[in-house]
């Protein structure tokens, strides 16, 4: 295939750095999966431990972890040396005798200071033995027992705030009737941490990461008892019972602790007052959700927009259309285009921050922001390969290859390609897309990295604008009738090519540098509808053609400094970006203008009953142009934040940002330049209350703005729009694997654009709209292999303020409720062990289907299911969407004439294999 071929030059450099890697190791990890694991998930070895560390960690496990039986765990060069290497495993039992299935009391939970940092020490009887399932993300360390029950007399969970420098909390807590959940979390980074076997039970050794600014350790632990006075710090190597270590494959789980778009710093969301979530690589591996708008489906407030019939990404939050979207916080959206559709193969998460983000990124929507969180290279060697075959013509390969290239692992490399093809149940309608995305990650020092991004893109689609209205609802005609043309297309290819240098000079004071280019070209050619004649069925049509080049230059840099004032800690971070955007093309048609009347404009229309197709216009050069010009924004921001910690529960954060824009447009058709400034200041301030540790209590206020790419039909540009927003929420922390977030909000933005009714190659403004809302969302596992994420949104947003439209009217594709809801369940252990269920509802309100208010989406509720089956290596999955087949309609376009119905039942099967 010719556009195949378009890409085989770009990816051969990357291709053959591959192929000189150490291909002989792939035979071991496919033949035995065993423990390069550990080196994955162990806190100590996966933040690229030292030497000595990594001896250290040796001598841990070997000396103490089965110490009564005077048989000794292998270090992990030994483990590799016999049985190769892997990057995840479900589940790796060293040393274990025989299945524990009794219950073990922990009767008391101590914490002693050592000269490297602490001891947590879970005490069991005498003769029990324990099993751990350790892991690690961001500041977290997260350890299983699930052999175990609190029984303190303090309740079932043990909880200590900042019992050392650099260490934040300390959680020990039931998870189940027969679980035990630790969780040690770090103020700077993942502690480090040993496991013992001592002589009253278990022993997490803590050594904290700790900045030189950080205070001395609050001494509010308890000191060791009497009885332990002589027990060395480090316990001895022999002890009376033995300890099984499982080692776990890194799950991400379903929740995420902490999250950067918000802040561009790794906060913790608790501490951020606005709403943000987070949809994980887990549910989007659990979903296999392939488009963005499927892995949105999770999040509340969030709508489908204006995809130009299937063919880009776009989305409604929060009641305000065109909703930014980011590439690992560079906009890869225009305000009125966002390019493409998105491939989420090198997606690590998707990172949705509800309300204002001007502060941070200049000018975007008031709703909000949508950060894809790419797939950055790994340490050790990681190969994964996935086949998805589904219903209507769908199959898609793809492959995630990682590890290092230079035996110092100072070079190492991501490579994520994915082929999909897809016809539709849509009639005349298919689909075809190639992605490629090579990332390189240099470490230039101990404290500088080098990181190098690039991306292709090729997608051809029907361009299809679904159905129509009848009346004041849709039409009852058959979902797979196509009213367009069968050859209407839009084809996009699009490359991304970007840097990122990233400096500590201490512990508090860091320096990041990043630029990004984008190019995506555009070729459309496609009917679009234009009128109904309800009476006879006829529907009248025009012809779009047109051709867009869209250019995005972006540079951002900042600085981040930590520092005390007496009590009161501060984060600092000061930056400035620059950006150029430009888009250059036309637009033109077969008739030589709007006002005249549908029969003279030479378009064949089409009977919605009973349409016939294959009816063109003689000859494309004969159109009208209508447009043909080159648009320019150039835009400089400079922006300050500072994030204070009051006190332990009270968190501060102030922000600013002045920015610039000049845009000009240079207008070809008619002959004539025009050109408009403007300056910005958008401010926020937040505070967060925790009255409880779980607990955190947020108010926000914030501003955005942003220009007007829209032209009006004189040729003139729009002014900018600005946004307002009051929120408040709280966030809970219903145990340490899962959390909900509950916000109010209100917006209000003024000189609202939209596409021209009655010309779609210009726009209007329609005055002043405000949105109010409340919205809940949770995520997490409930317990062992039950995982959840589910939101409800409630969404008033109307016009309060127009000259073309009734005040009040709701603004369409907005309803008022939706909600959803996926759970997942894996058994845990036994002969089905693996064998997983999913299962998702998810619902959406009627809501008004254009500005008008002339007509109705009815609401739905549809049912998604999914199968798997995980052991060892490889997974096997069957995803099924609307498993009841219910006619439902996803959103409306451009008004009556273009509804867009949703897919009935659908069934796509993947088979995935890790090596």
């Amino acid at each position: 295939m010719q556009e195949i071929s378009g890409i085989i030059n770009y990816t051969v450099s990357a291709l053959g750095l591959i192929t000189r890697m150490k291909l002989e190791l792939l035979l071991p990890s496919l033949l035995l999966i065993t423990s390069a694991i550990v080196w994955d998930t162990n806190p100590v070895l996966s933040e690229g431990a030292s030497g000595k560390e990594v001896q250290r960690y040796e001598r841990s496990i070997q000396t103490n972890a089965n110490v009564s039986t005077g048989r000794k765990i292998p270090p992990l060069s030994e483990i590799e040396r016999l049985f190769g290497s892997s990057t995840r495993l479900a589940q790796l039992q060293i040393q274990r005798q025989q299945p524990v299935t009794q219950v073990v009391e922990v009767t008391k939970v101590r914490v002693n200071p050592t000269q490297t940092g602490l001891d947590v020490i879970l005490e069991t009887p005498l003769s029990e033995k324990l099993q751990v399932s350790p892991q690690s993300k961001g500041k977290v360390y997260t350890a299983d027992i699930p052999n175990a029950q609190l029984r303190l007399s303090s309740g079932s969970t043990f909880r200590q705030v900042k019992p050392a420098a650099g260490i934040a909390e300390i959680i020990v807590t039931n998870q189940n009737a027969n679980g035990i959940r630790v969780m040690l979390i770090g103020e700077e980074s993942v502690p480090k941490i040993e496991l013992f076997a001592g002589d009253r039970g278990l022993i997490f050794g803590i050594t904290p990461v700790v900045s030189s600014t950080q205070p001395q350790p609050q001494t509010e632990i308890q000191p060791k008892p009497p009885s332990a006075q002589n027990q060395p710090e480090t316990p001895p190597a022999e002890a009376d019972e033995e300890i099984e270590v499982v080692v776990t494959g890194q799950q991400d789980g379903y929740l995420v602790p902490e999250a950067s778009t918000a802040t561009r710093t790794d906060t913790p969301l608790r501490d951020i007052p606005q709403s943000i979530q987070v949809v994980p690589q887990q549910v989007l591996e659990d979903q296999n959700a392939v488009r963005l708008r499927n892995a949105l489906s999770n999040v509340s407030g969030v709508f489908v927009g204006n995809t130009f019939g299937g063919t880009t990404d776009n989305f409604n939050i929060r009641g305000f259309a065109d909703a930014t979207i980011l590439r690992d916080g560079f906009k890869e959206s225009f305000a009125e285009s966002s390019l493409s559709l998105r491939d989420l193969s090198d997606v690590e998460q998707i990172e949705v921050l509800k309300g204002p983000a001007s502060v941070l990124y200049g000018y975007v929507e008031p709703g909000g922001a949508i950060n894809l969180v790419t797939k950055q290279p790994l340490d050790d060697p990681f190969y994964n390969a996935e086949l998805s075959i589904g219903n209507y013509g769908f199959y898609r390969p793809s492959i995630d290859f990682s590890g290092p290239l230079t035996p110092d692992e100072a070079l190492r490399y991501r490579l994520n390609l994915a082929y999909q093809n897809a016809d539709s149940f849509r009639d005349f309608v298919d689909s075809e897309r190639v992605f490629a995305a090579p990332v390189f990650s240099l470490k230039l020092g101990d404290r500088t990295n080098l990181s190098i991004n690039t991306s292709y893109l090729y997608d051809r689609s029907t361009v299809d604008r679904g159905i129509v209205a009848i009346g004041e609802e849709v039409a009852d005609i058959p979902i797979d009738r196509f009213l367009g043309e069968p050859d209407d297309f839009r084809r996009s290819e699009q490359f991304n090519i970007g840097y990122r240098l990233e400096h500590q000079f201490n512990d508090n004071l860091k320096i990041r540098n990043g630029f990004q280019f984008l190019q995506n070209n555009e070729s459309i050619f496609n009917t679009n509808a234009t009128e109904l004649d309800e009476a006879t069925g006829t529907l009248y049509r025009d012809y779009f053609d047109s051709e867009n080049e869209y250019k995005i230059y972006a540079l951002q840099t900042d600085l981040t400094s930590k520092f005390r004032t007496g009590s009161i800690t501060h984060q600092l971070l000061f930056g400035f970006d620059l950006q150029r955007n430009t888009i250059e093309g036309f637009f033109r048609t077969p008739f030589d203008a709007f006002d005249t009347s549908i029969e003279d404009r030479q378009t064949p229309s089409i009977n919605i009953f009973n349409p016939t197709y294959n009816v063109r216009p003689p000859d494309r050069s004969s159109f009208i142009f209508r447009r043909d010009d080159l648009t320019t924004t150039d835009s400089l921001g400079i922006f300050l934040q500072d994030q204070i910690t009051l006190a332990d529960n009270v968190k501060l954060l102030v922000g600013g940002r002045f920015d610039t824009i000049t845009q000009e447009l240079d207008d070809e058709l008619n002959d004539s330049e025009s050109s408009e400034s403007n300056d910005a200041f958008s401010p926020r301030v937040g505070i967060v209350y925790q009255p409880i540790q779980p607990i955190s209590l947020y108010a926000s206020y914030s501003r955005s703005f942003a220009p007007n790419t829209g032209i009006g039909f004189d040729g003139s540009l729009l002014e900018p729009t600005r946004g307002t927003q009051y929120e408040a929420g709280i966030r809970a922390e219903l145990n340490p694997a899962l959390a909900a977030t509950l916000a109010a909000y209100e917006i209000t933005k003024t000189n609202i654009a939209t596409t021209d009714p009655n010309d779609p190659a210009f726009s209007i403004a329609v005055g002043e709209q405000r949105s109010r809302g409340i919205e809940f969302d949770i995520s997490g596992e409930i317990s062992p292999g039950w995982n959840i994420i589910a939101s409800y949104s409630y969404t008033n947003a109307e016009i309060i303020e127009s000259e073309d439209y009734p005040v009040g009217n709701e603004v369409p594709n907005v309803p008022h409720n939706k909600a959803s809801l996926w759970t997942t369940y894996e058994i845990q252990n036994g002969g089905l062990e693996g064998l997983g269920l999913g299962l998702g509802l998810f619902y959406v309100d009627a809501r008004q289907g254009d500005l008008e208010n002339s007509f109705e989406l009815p609401s739905y509720m549809r049912t998604d299911a999914a199968i798997y089956y995980r052991k060892n290596n490889w997974r096997a999955a069957i995803n099924i969407q609307n498993l009841f087949n219910i006619r439902y309609f996803e959103t409306s376009e451009l008004g009556r004439t273009t509804v867009i119905p949703g897919a009935p039942l659908t069934v796509v099967g993947s088979f995935t294999v890790e090596f």
